[in-house]
């Protein structure tokens, strides 16, 4: 597989003035100058539905399983009553993520050929069709099965080109705070979803399921139409040669006039950029591999976006209702509509975290958090709680519960909006598409054997399977702390020139872009090189 030449159909290149030279980061702050806009909040919003579609196919299915209706049509019949097996159970949940794997891997390509809001478009329509599979099946439960599939190839590509889409879009001022909002509207539709769920349960045939499963399509047509209206990114205009409309867009989403020096300076970062790029010519997609310190990053990208699956915050949605209700709560219904509540509120929290305390300090924090709550869920439910008779210790099944929902909040602060935010800025552009479709395909893979063999591992070692979530969660705290810069605040191109010049991790919150000012004026000779020979 081959890049198109960067510049796409060449990049114009036009007689610029003594504003619109080269800058340096001495010279420009560019955040100081941009505004939070309502534009660019309204394109993070309705971009963001993407994450809504995923959160709200994800925390539906768990109410299912107990579902009357539904357990007849699709579930194996014992001793008078129906269950899922582990096998059928783990198929039906884990299908979707392995939809949307192969989302995620097509979506880069289509990214970079068709743009950013025509791919979104077309697969927030194309997961119509899983729906559709979905809601018409009667008493195949593979026939569901497949419609989950169908929808998560939809879903997964969405979950790659939605954050690149607001990560190149948004100005650095809020760019963490509007990528996070991918996350914040996964759990506001686990949320619905799990409202919805309790609304439903009881009502006598399919419509217990139906109504939940058939309200999907209104977030994908919203989606598919609602992203035609907005601004294209203007990095991928950039390269397509329009170069007045990227700056346009630029200028409208910072709330500053077209030939403000701000984006005179993110211009000049983009056109330099391309210009190092396009010394390259032609680049083969294994460049995400060899290009320069890209290495680093696509493995950095895979372990943040396999990371966040390993914390354990999908063993609470995906199987939540049924883990609760195994402690003896009365409803498990309402338990888990607790637990969607609290992701809620406190993802909310989570964009203030983005914005003030920067990446690093809240993924280490976080992670050392969630691994103290799982070390008390383990110890409590395995040695505390009387598993046959969970009622005669309802102390254990509070302190499940009461821990299940501190684990909750400190995911939902940290590592469930920030690692969106942080893998969307490690590429340069030249690379975006392609790395991030592997980095998010990694968290669908895990997702997938998390999903499908979650089952089989609680059945074998009952709640000490939240050890195995403790040791990842202490793991992925050393691995920040060595390994990813802090890129608050920072422009994208700016932050990928800390990465090639391989600013130290521990101490790149106090760069101040001595290093950048040498790089950038080697990066405008470069640039000013490459318009002497078009």
């Amino acid at each position: 597989m081959q890049f198109p030449k960067l510049g796409g159909k060449g990049v114009e290149h036009k007689d610029r003035t003594d504003a619109d030279a080269p800058s340096d980061s001495n010279s420009v702050d560019v955040a100081a100058e941009q505004k939070v806009t309502f534009a660019a909040c309204f394109l993070g919003l309705v971009a963001s539905i993407g994450g809504f579609m995923f959160g709200y196919v994800s925390g539906q299915i768990s109410g299912f399983f107990l579902m009357e209706d539904f357990m007849e049509r699709f579930g194996e019949p014992q001793n008078g009553t129906y269950i899922f097996s582990a096998a059928r159970q783990g198929t039906i949940v884990g299908l979707l993520c392995i939809g949307c794997l192969i989302g995620a891997l097509t979506a880069g390509k289509l990214a970079d050929t068709l743009g950013r809001r025509l791919t979104i478009s077309l697969f927030a329509f194309f997961s119509c069709i899983g729906i559709v599979i979905e809601i018409s099946s009667t008493n195949k439960w593979y026939q569901f099965a497949i419609g989950r599939l169908v929808n998560g190839v939809g879903i997964g590509a969405l979950s790659v080109v939605v954050p690149m889409y607001q990560s190149e879009s948004t100005p650095a001022i809020i760019r963490g705070v509007i990528v996070s909002t991918y996350q914040l509207f996964i759990t506001l539709g686990i949320w619905l979803a799990e409202i919805v769920n309790f609304a439903t349960h009881n009502k006598v045939g399919s419509a217990s399921w139906r109504i939940p499963n058939g309200l999907g399509f209104a977030w994908a047509l919203i989606l598919g139409a609602g992203i035609l209206l907005l601004p294209e990114s203007p990095r991928y205009a950039f390269r397509q040669g329009r170069e007045d409309e990227a700056r346009r867009n630029i200028a409208k989403l910072a709330g500053v006039e077209p030939n403000a020096m701000s984006v005179n300076a993110q211009i000049d970062d983009i056109r330099a950029k391309v210009a190092e790029e396009s010394a390259g010519a032609d680049t083969s997609i294994w460049e995400i591999f060899t290009g320069p310190r890209m290495l680093y990053r696509t493995i950095l990208g895979v372990v943040l976006q396999a990371g966040q699956q390993l914390t354990g915050a999908n063993f609470f949605f995906y199987f939540g209702t049924t883990v609760f209700s195994a402690t003896g709560l009365s409803d498990s219904y309402v338990t888990q509509l607790i637990l969607g509540s609290v992701n809620v509120a406190c993802t909310f929290g989570g964009l203030v975290v983005v914005k003030k305390s920067g990446r690093r300090m809240a993924l280490i924090v976080g992670a050392l958090w969630m691994m103290m709550c799982f070390f008390v869920y383990a110890f409590v439910g395995h040695f505390a709680l009387d598993q046959n008779n969970p009622q005669n210790t309802p102390t254990a099944g509070t302190v499940l519960v009461a821990f299940s929902c501190l684990f909750i909040a400190g995911f939902a602060t940290t590592w469930g909006p920030l690692v969106w935010a942080v893998v969307a800025e490690l590429y340069p552009a030249r690379y975006r598409a392609p790395a991030m479709a592997l980095a998010t395909a990694s968290n669908w893979l895990w997702n997938f054997l998390m999903s499908f063999f979650t089952r089989y591992i609680t059945d074998a070692i009952d709640y000490l399977y939240g050890l195995v979530f403790a040791g990842c969660c202490a793991a992925l705290a050393v691995i920040v702390f060595f390994f990813v810069i802090e890129s608050k605040d920072r422009t994208l191109e700016e932050i990928d020139t800390m990465y090639v010049q391989h600013v130290n991790p521990i101490t790149s919150a106090k760069w101040r872009g001595e290093a950048r000012k040498t790089h950038h004026n080697e990066s405008s000779s470069e640039a000013e090189k490459a318009e002497a020979t078009v």
